[in-house]
């Protein structure tokens, strides 16, 4: 078993804890504000990962806080847009326009670190512009608010994925992901004191969806993420976590028995199609044709 495939089954892990993520998002919104959700949640798994990891932490230089520090900008900015944007759209949508990761980490390879694009990506694109439409565009032709949310989640979240390939080659992988929840922690906190009323879970179903949150969704997601993606590429991370919106919509009809409109189906599986095709085209692409000179184009 070759590196590469015990990290794409780490990856295939943390998709199913991601696809979750929706629903048990949605769930806590329904008992804590945005920042306050987000804080408890990078808190816990900060403090659950730190003393596990802490040997890691200790031996962290300056460009592995530096570093920390700059994905955690990005992935905070990631859950500011899917948590607002959880609120005026279903998990079942979140999770379908999360999917588009796939197509725009290409388009970011292309036009940050110049990599080319095959016709198949540019197929793929075509097909989830019109999945997109079929999925969001309600009876007026209007877009909701919650969608666009998720959108700019998506193309922040692929920003995320292209910056982790890179700074992963240079620093300890695991500290580096333990850095950034502690990070993410504490941006998240500030902003819930400086404008919410910052609140504990008061029940147990909110103690659960917490502890769902903060542990396997974010300890372990986060820094299987960045340890995994030593040993694979940015694009290959993007198809495996395409099977998200899967899991999402699994969750999403098991526990909120949310289901999508006829021409949101069709949607979906327009945009499944476009994601695939970019798969197939990726696909080929291995990690090590690009690990060193992705390096060096991004420091």
């Amino acid at each position: 078993m070759t590196r590469q495939f015990k990290a794409d089954l780490l990856l295939f892990m943390i998709t199913v804890f991601w696809g979750a993520s929706y629903v048990l998002t949605k769930m806590g919104l329904g008992a804590f504000e945005p920042f306050n959700l987000t804080a408890l949640r990078f808190i816990i798994a900060f403090g659950v990962s730190a003393p596990v990891f802490g040997r890691h932490i200790v031996k962290a230089d300056a460009k592995t806080y530096k570093y920390a520090f700059i994905l955690a900008v990005i992935l905070f900015a990631v859950f500011m847009c899917m948590t607002f944007g959880l609120e005026y759209t279903t998990a079942s949508n979140a999770g379908f326009l999360q999917s588009l990761t796939v197509i725009i980490i290409p388009l970011i390879s292309f036009t940050v670190l110049k990599q080319k694009i095959e016709r198949k990506v540019i197929a793929g694109v075509c097909l989830a512009v019109v999945g997109i439409a079929l999925l969001t565009l309600d009876t007026r032709l209007q877009v909701n608010f919650g969608d666009l949310l998720c959108l700019l989640c998506a193309a922040l979240f692929a920003v995320h994925v292209v910056v982790t390939e890179v700074y992963t080659r240079n620093v300890d992988s695991v500290a580096l992901g333990v850095l950034q929840l502690g990070f993410v922690a504490l941006f998240s906190t500030t902003f819930s004191l400086a404008v919410e009323s910052f609140t504990l879970p008061g029940d147990l179903m909110s103690w659960i969806v917490v502890l769902a949150l903060s542990i396997l969704c974010t300890a372990v997601g986060y820094i299987v993420q960045t340890t995994a993606q030593r040993y694979t590429s940015a694009i290959h991370t993007g198809l495996i976590l395409s099977l998200e919106p899967v899991f999402s919509a699994v969750f999403s009809y098991i526990i909120l028995k949310e289901v999508l409109a006829p021409k949101g189906y069709v949607g979906a599986a327009v945009l499944l199609a476009g994601v695939l095709i970019a798969e197939l085209d990726s696909g080929k692409k291995t990690a090590g044709k690009t690990k060193q000179t992705d390096s060096e184009k991004m420091m």
